[in-house]
């Protein structure tokens, strides 16, 4: 409840501090709110409690989660250091939307009632449509956001018809009330149904999970690159426990009805975004077909909807947003250095002779695409298996077998970043400069990666 206050309260500060003669106190002062806001987060630790006349559920797993995405904006601001420079920019409105998604992010974490995460879920994706099209002058940015734009309409209008059917069964927008319905056996089932899948194609367009995918490769390729790290992560870590309670809570008695469609998006996430994934020269396109993976990846927690299954999902949102960042953080970096009819270079050839000309930057690399890939001793590895584990308590070994050998074909297009960055300078080539704060967050994050896949006991015993 607090964080949302607070965010609401700092993004108006963050509009006013627009007016100031100087643009570069507004990050730190983004910084500054969303220290407060984490901080904030943890005063209802260990006192659970439903606020706002029943629309919000706060519990310290739910506090969790917001922590998770918190911290995640903490960690991809920093590299909008020096985006802003540019006269005509205005960082103040966009370091303000940052912080207003934030607010929607937190209230599709956790909402009790469904009109608070159709406002959550607007509130994020009307701040993330701006933010794709943030750079004006860029054709595919604009592009980027006006098919964002309208396919999130069209997925906000399922959405919205699935509740109004689960309206129309319940008389009520409770989260609570669609188990006790079905418990009775009503003669509305039929409309509980259709509203289970309507609200879950809305869902499911937002994680990026197939059939319902079309949007993302396009949209991560257009958007500046640190949004496209923000949209990733934060997005990802909220849609899918926005997902997990309308299935554990709502509509956990149906699980046999709404399953074979959970089973339909894992298998076509799983093939679909890792065989696309092959054939792609971009690395932020790349990207986008790995998230598609990894959203099928973790749907497979979903099928067993248990506190099991919760402690998996957190889990393997952690390790995958570390990863991401990393990744993004590095392209980000490396794709300044070396430009393209006037735009960074964000192809997979950016990266050759990477390790000779940073280091640093290489081994940052490469632990982070080792951890998407899932390779042992990587946060990656234990998310997967944690996962794996889950579906195997359903006994889906066929779907096993499936994530298995999507996951061996992950290892191949990972690995061209990898290769090339071991490859031989370019000529021209010189070494890559790091700044002090974003040696930090890439620091951070890879030794994030490593802690999870060498200590995973440290984080799995904070959720329960």
């Amino acid at each position: 409840m607090y964080p949302i206050i607070t965010l609401s309260v700092t993004g108006l500060i963050t509009l006013f501090l627009g007016f100031s003669k100087s643009k570069h106190l507004v990050l730190p002062a983004t910084i500054l709110f969303i220290l407060v806001a984490i901080l904030a987060n943890f005063i209802d630790w260990n006192a659970p409690g439903i606020y706002f006349y029943g629309m919000v559920d706060i519990t310290n797993n739910t506090l969790l989660f917001n922590a998770i995405v918190l911290f995640t904006a903490l960690l991809v601001i920093p590299f909008s250091k020096g985006k802003f420079d540019d006269p005509i920019s205005h960082p103040a409105e966009y370091y303000a939307l940052i912080q207003f998604s934030l607010v929607g992010a937190i209230m599709m974490i956790t909402y009790q009632h469904f009109i608070m995460l159709f406002v959550g879920i607007e509130i994020l994706s009307v701040a993330l449509y701006v933010l794709t099209g943030s750079d004006k002058r860029n054709l595919r940015g604009n592009e980027a956001a006006l098919k964002y734009f309208l396919m999130g309409a069209f997925a906000t209008g399922i959405l919205l018809f699935g509740m109004a059917m689960y309206y129309g069964a319940t008389s009520s927008f409770s989260i609570l009330s669609g188990n006790s319905l079905l418990s009775m056996a009503p003669t509305f089932k039929v409309f509980l149904w259709i509203g289970v899948l309507f609200m879950m194609i809305g869902l499911l367009f937002k994680i990026s999970a197939a059939p319902f995918h079309f949007w993302t490769p396009d949209v991560y390729e257009g958007s500046p690159t640190i949004f496209t790290t923000y949209m990733s992560t934060i997005v990802k870590t909220a849609g899918f426990y926005a997902l997990y309670r309308l299935l554990s809570i709502t509509f956990m008695s149906s699980q046999s009805f709404w399953s074979y469609f959970l089973i339909g998006a894992i298998v076509l996430s799983l093939l679909i975004g890792n065989i696309s994934a092959v054939f792609q020269s971009s690395m932020k396109r790349m990207l986008a077909y790995s998230s598609i993976s990894h959203a099928g990846f973790m749907l497979l927690t979903l099928l067993s909807v248990t506190n099991q299954s919760e402690h998996s999902l957190s889990f393997y949102s952690v390790a995958y947003t570390l990863a991401t960042i990393s990744a993004f953080g590095v392209l980000m970096v490396v794709s300044k250095d070396e430009l393209v009819n006037g735009r960074p270079n964000e192809n997979i050839n950016v990266f050759t002779g990477l390790f000779k000309r940073n280091a640093f930057l290489g081994g940052v690399l490469i632990i982070s695409l080792m951890s998407l890939a899932g390779i042992p001793l990587t946060g990656g590895f234990l998310g997967k298996l944690f996962v794996f584990t889950d579906a195997g308590f359903k006994n889906y070994t066929w779907l096993l077998i499936v994530a298995i050998l999507m996951s061996a074909v992950s290892i191949y297009y990972y690995f061209k970043p990898i290769r090339a960055a071991f490859e031989n300078v370019k000529e021209g080539a010189g070494e890559i400069e790091l700044s002090l704060s974003l040696k930090i967050v890439l620091t951070l994050t890879t030794l994030g990666t490593l802690v999870l896949g060498i200590l995973p006991d440290l984080f799995r015993s904070i959720i329960k």
